[in-house]
């Protein structure tokens, strides 16, 4: 490599998403073009921290060189072809530290930070774009700190990276949600049943609340708001009783929780590098309830319930159109701010309009959904206001 071929090196870390390959295709042929090296970190953090430093070990698994060949495979399908990991560098568990580090980390949970730095000194990596979620670029934002140049790309199926309008992965996610909803209406018509429809959403609402607003559902539980369930079954079996087919339509978000509920509800008690146990089962929750207080509200007769978790079929798949398109125009954007030496950025879209911030806001403050602007709280259903709102009604982070 010459002396004035800089090197860029890029990295998907947290959940998968459609969107993530075209944005890796975006940075990897402009920097290309541009004259720069491209490396791809494979597996999350846990490539850079996995490594070998030495010349003749084999990082196959670890890293790969980026070509136009490759990245043009990709760029149209979903998922991340970099693959990713919930690794957290600051917090590996001793089980995760590598051999060749086992006895310099030997912590129950260890910051090998230190070692992480070294890897990408060694690769020669002048600038870092890590694209994630919160949780992935509050480390991204570490290594900012610790003296590495980076430009950070938000992606998150729930939208709630602060300082962005939009992250990669949400327009597919709400898309997918719609089509499936109505899919399972056929079923819940046939049956005159309650469909509860449980879908991602840890702290924001934003999956839940917006395909509600397109028509979805009849009602909505977003984590913002604890909901009192007797009062959802009763707008449920209004919504039913009015619907032609006999059926009525709530989505639940996957951290929502009843009213006098101090928690979410959690499939175990097993925690991820960050801290975060895997939530699921407040949409088996809701639908117990619900169909055992239908009695009360129903003319003395239970409604049964189809119940349905969306799962990884929202997040699995090709990217939809605004998934191809917002992620070729972030990967540009990351490579304008490189050219200009600018680092230490967040690419984002703000009231519609592409832009870019300190990487600082995400580990400033969380991004939830303004409850009182967007929320009926007595109605479980979205505020429908839209004047001068950006196109990505809700999510807008003033």
């Amino acid at each position: 490599m010459s002396a004035n071929k800089k090197t860029i090196a890029i990295l998907t870390g947290g959940g998968d998403v459609p969107g993530l390959n075209p944005a890796i295709r975006a940075i990897t042929i402009r920097a290309l073009r541009e004259g720069y090296r491209v490396l791809g970190l494979r597996r999350g953090w846990a490539g850079i921290v996995d490594l070998v430093p030495e010349k003749d070990a084999d990082n196959s698994e670890n890293l790969a060189v980026l070509t136009e060949d490759v990245v043009n495979r990709a760029g149209r399908t979903g998922g991340t072809f970099l693959h990713t990991s919930r690794t957290r560098p600051s917090h590996l568990p001793k089980a995760m530290v590598p051999p060749h580090l086992a006895s310099k980390y030997t912590r129950d949970i260890n910051d090998v930070t230190p070692d992480v730095l070294k890897n990408i000194e060694w690769l020669g990596i002048d600038y870092l774009i890590p694209i994630g979620g919160d949780d992935t670029l509050s480390y991204a934002e570490r290594l900012q700190r610790e003296g590495m140049d980076v430009i950070a790309i938000p992606k998150t199926m729930d939208n709630d990276v602060p300082g962005t309008d939009y992250c990669i992965g949400f327009s597919t996610c709400v898309t997918r949600t719609i089509e499936l909803a109505h899919k399972l209406r056929t079923t819940a018509g046939s049956h005159e049943r309650f469909l509860v429809i449980e879908v991602f959403g840890r702290y924001a609402g934003f999956t839940a609340l917006l395909p509600t607003m397109a028509g979805a559902a009849d009602r909505c539980l977003i984590p913002e708001h604890p909901f009192d369930v007797e009062k959802l079954t009763e707008l449920l079996v209004q919504d039913r009783k009015k619907h032609p087919s006999r059926y009525s339509v709530v989505l639940v978000s996957e951290g929502a929780r009843m009213l006098h509920e101090e928690d979410m509800s959690f499939e175990s008690a097993e925690k991820d590098q960050y801290g975060h146990r895997k939530l699921g089962g407040i949409g088996d929750k809701v639908s117990a309830s619900v169909k055992e207080l239908s009695v009360k509200f129903g003319d003395h007769r239970r409604v049964n319930v189809v119940n349905q978790r969306l799962g990884y079929m929202v997040r699995s798949g090709d990217p939809d159109a605004l998934d191809s398109i917002v992620p070729m125009a972030f990967g540009n954007l990351a490579l304008d701010l490189v050219l200009r030496g600018t680092v230490g950025r967040l690419v984002a879209v703000r009231n519609g309009i592409y832009d870019n911030l300190p990487l600082e806001v995400v580990t400033g403050r969380k991004k939830t959904v303004d409850v009182s602007r967007y929320y009926e709280t007595e109605r479980m259903r979205p505020i429908y206001d839209f004047h001068r709102q950006p196109i990505f009604i809700m999510t807008s982070d003033e």
